[in-house]
């Protein structure tokens, strides 16, 4: 099996660190409001990664965080804390506004087959173990005390830059944020913010009363259940520069090591070819989709059409599109479910090797749905069905429980049915006979049954 590693920048093949267990850590949600559909592509590509290590025969143990403290508006370390400000817009306890959207945010997983990390963890569960990680880096000469905060001193680190490929000089984080003069240098970010009396959410710490900066969560709590090295740290593109990029540094400080063996992201999902962002008014919920029509396993097949690194570019004419094929597959796979005859072993074969070699090249998906359909256009075959379902391990598509669906029947046909009946309670078998024949020849087959009659379409 081979995987893109984003830090070295190319395909490499992957085993695990120690024995079958793959330990993975997963850039979990900042639950301060709806997560929209280019936030859970991310989660279909988290999905999917672990559903192939899994076909792949690996174990797992998957660590996900939930944010619900520290993430300030802007990556600069300026602005608001995005749960301090949602609760205060809303006139909400922060924890109750964690506690909602946290509960959408699951929702949303399992109508979408998104399956769940081994471990969930919140980051105000965990406040001392990212006391204690900032500690260590001011012990160690990574951290000094401003009047507002603890910020890490990024020239202690050279290689700076080394997941996204910008030097520190080309960086330019400066740009993007205030000048403050205790910083050292510009670049320097926050691993703890002090708090001033009217914020919402802190806690006490040897500086006194603070929050954690959003980068010490991720690095605080995958050490924590993972250790000091895992094995793969997923997320999505828009994590490489910053936040990603001060997981290392933060690591490097504390433990003299990068935390993760692989790093590996899943790129943009774009509107109608341009960014997709909540201030310009494109972001869509499942809710909404499903309110216009498509269903979460529409939108889950929309996904996979498109590999995890290439961007994805949502229009409701590729919904639409998704909408019919993904019907189509589901008529497919109806073909093939109730079949007595197997298709020939030896050509069988031939799919699943080509859909293993999919899979298993940089989780090469939409090649692998291309097998899947190819093979469905063989003859009805039982064993075809059954390889569709294992293929749909990797899928998740919920091809198990697609079901054939009844024809509605016209009311005329049900008022026919019924004399029917009343004829046969009368003992008129003649004329009961006489309304079957001619239901028959209208395309329907009335069937007796304990409760009382069933209508079917004739096939």
């Amino acid at each position: 099996m081979k995987l893109y590693n984003t830090l070295t920048r190319k395909k490499e093949e992957f085993k695990p660190l120690n024995g079958n267990t793959v330990r993975m850590y997963s850039c979990g949600p900042t639950v301060y409001n709806y997560a929209h559909i280019g936030n859970l592509r991310t989660y279909v590509f988290m999905d999917l990664l672990r559903r192939v290590l899994k076909y792949e025969g690996y174990k797992l143990k998957g660590v996900m965080n939930i944010t619900d403290v520290g993430h300030l508006m802007a990556d600069s370390d300026d602005g608001e804390d995005k749960m301090a400000k949602s609760a205060r817009e809303q006139n909400k306890d922060p924890y109750e506004i964690a506690e909602f959207y946290t509960d959408v945010f699951f929702k949303d997983f399992a109508k979408l087959n998104i399956g769940r990390p081994e471990v969930v963890c919140k980051a105000t569960d965990h406040i001392q173990e990212m006391i204690d990680y900032v500690v260590g880096l001011c012990e160690k000469g990574y951290g000094y005390e401003t009047s507002d905060g603890i910020y890490y001193d990024i020239e202690k680190f050279p290689d700076y830059g080394c997941l996204s490929g910008n030097s520190l000089d080309d960086l330019k984080a400066g740009a993007r944020i205030e000048v403050n003069d205790e910083k050292r240098s510009p670049y320097d970010f926050a691993i703890w913010k002090k708090a001033p009396k009217e914020h919402l959410m802190q806690w006490p710490s040897p500086w006194g009363q603070g929050y954690p900066g959003w980068h010490i969560e991720c690095s605080a709590m995958s050490k924590k259940y993972l250790g000091e090295v895992f094995d793969i740290h997923s997320g999505g593109v828009d994590h490489i520069p910053i936040h990603h990029e001060n997981e290392i540094a933060q690591s490097q400080g504390l433990t003299g090591k990068n935390p993760a063996k692989f790093w590996i992201h899943g790129e943009f999902m774009l509107v109608d070819g341009g960014k997709m962002s909540k201030s310009l008014g494109n972001t869509y919920t499942i809710e909404q989709l499903e309110k216009m029509g498509y269903s979460p396993m529409v939108f889950r097949y929309f996904c996979l059409n498109a590999h995890y690194r290439k961007k994805l570019n949502f229009t409701f004419e590729t919904m639409d599109s998704a909408k019919i094929s993904y019907e189509r597959l589901c008529q497919a796979i109806l073909k093939h479910k109730n079949a007595s005859d197997n298709l020939d072993e030896e050509k069988l074969n031939k799919y699943i090797e080509e859909f293993n070699e999919d899979v298993a090249d940089d989780l090469n998906i939409p090649s692998a749905l291309g097998v899947l359909w190819t093979m469905l256009k063989e003859p009805a075959s039982k064993n075809v069905y059954e390889t569709a379902l294992k293929f749909d391990k990797v899928f998740g598509l919920s091809l198990d429980l697609v079901k054939e669906e009844k024809a509605e029947i016209p009311q005329d046909i049900i008022d026919k049915a019924e004399k029917m009946q009343l004829a046969r309670k009368e003992k008129d078998y003649a004329t009961a006979d006489a309304i079957r024949n001619e239901l028959a020849s209208l395309g329907y087959i009335v069937k007796n049954t304990k409760d009382g009659y069933e209508i079917d379409v004739k096939a």
